[in-house]
Order: C-alpha cells, then structure tokens, then sequence
C-alpha cells in the first residue's frame, strides 16, 4: 500500500500528497455519523411532535404528508449532509475538519459538485451490510485507500497539512545575538575580552577622550 500520492506537473514540480488511512477516516466518519444520527432524530423527534399536537392521527392524508416530508428530510440529510459540507468546505466534511482531511479529486485537484454527488450516492452501497462494511474491505484491497464511492468519483481523501506562511516563518526564527562593540585597533590591539570592559580601561579610554577633545 502506498501511503503517498504524488504529482509531477509539466513544470517538472512534484507535489506529494499523504494518503489518509482506514483509521483517521474511521474516525471522521464516527463523527460525521453521530452528528448525522442527531439531525435524523431531530425530523424523526419533529415528524410525530408534528402529527400528535395536530390530532390528525385519524386523518390518513395529512398524515401521509407530513410522513412523506419527514423521511424525504431524512433521506436529504443522508445524502446531502457530506455534498453540502463539501462545497462549502472544499472537501471537507465536520469530521473531517476535526480530524484534518480533505477529499480531492485524480490529479490533487479541488472537489467538484458532480464527482461530490457521485461518491456520496455510493456512500449507501459502502455502507452495506453495516457500517462502511463492503467499504472498509475495498479500502483495504485499494493501493490508494478509496471506496467504491471514490473509485467512481475519481476522488481520494489526503491528510490536510498545515498552511505555510511568512508569519509562521518569521515567528520561528531564532533572533540573532547583538554585534559585538568594535573598537579601534589601536587601542583593542592586544587586549584580552575580560580586559577590555574592565574599570581601569575603561578609565583609560575616557582619558584619552578627553586628551584628543582638548588637543
């Protein structure tokens, strides 16, 4: 398996990507389930708050609406939670934010909405039988650590680095030492560094100051 994925463009630059293992993904998807499962409650909460505040238990046809509206909000969370989050945050999802990865597509190039709209429609076949089941086993059997949703998306998901910038650069160097005090030659010629900031040269420098001023 290869962990790195890397990029020659015709400039002769090699770019180098880290590919996101079955672990950190396992991780972002964990999170990107619970706060999945959360918003799914919440319709499902809503659904019969819905129908039993109305009284309309009897009513077959209303009831069927507000069923059908409920599970088509379900069905747009299921699959629209990951498109959406993924073009707003070009690539990423809420878990994956948290665990610092990025889907991109062949080519290291940013996500588009088609090839977004492709790998999460067959986000329902990874999950099979149960949780990322058929998934996890391509993953494994992938070079490139993709599901079945990237291979058809033409997508793979890569470590996030941090931003490179002036500030960063600037803020890591180490300050240099002060320059040390030049003095003539004459007068430094043959003194050793503790004996040139001693009083008694000192006094001797002023001396000669003030000799030189009168002259």
């Amino acid at each position: 398996m290869d962990n790195h994925y890397t990029i020659d463009t015709p400039e002769n630059i090699e770019f180098r990507y880290d590919i996101a293992g079955i672990g950190s993904r396992f991780l972002a998807a964990l999170v990107d389930t619970i706060l999945l499962g959360l918003l799914q409650i919440s319709v499902l909460f809503l659904m019969f708050f819905l129908i039993s505040r109305t009284n309309v238990g009897n009513d077959d046809g209303l009831t069927s609406i507000i069923l059908a509206v409920g599970f088509l909000l379900l069905f747009f969370f299921q699959w629209g939670y990951f498109l959406l989050f993924e073009m707003i945050w070009n690539g990423q999802s809420p878990g994956k934010r948290m665990v610092r990865l990025r889907v991109v597509r062949e080519g290291g190039r940013p996500i588009t909405f088609g090839a977004s709209a492709v790998r999460n429609l067959i986000r329902i076949v990874d999950f099979l039988p149960a949780f990322y089941g058929l998934g996890v086993v391509v993953m494994f059997i992938d070079r490139r650590v993709r599901r079945l949703g990237d291979l058809a998306g033409g997508t793979l998901v890569v470590k996030e680095r941090h931003a490179l910038s002036l500030e960063s650069l600037t803020s890591r160097a180490v300050p240099l030492p002060p320059p040390a005090l030049q003095l003539p030659n004459a007068t430094t010629r043959g003194l050793s560094p503790m004996s040139i900031c001693s009083p008694m040269q000192i006094m001797i420098w002023f001396r000669n100051f003030c000799a030189d001023g009168q002259s």
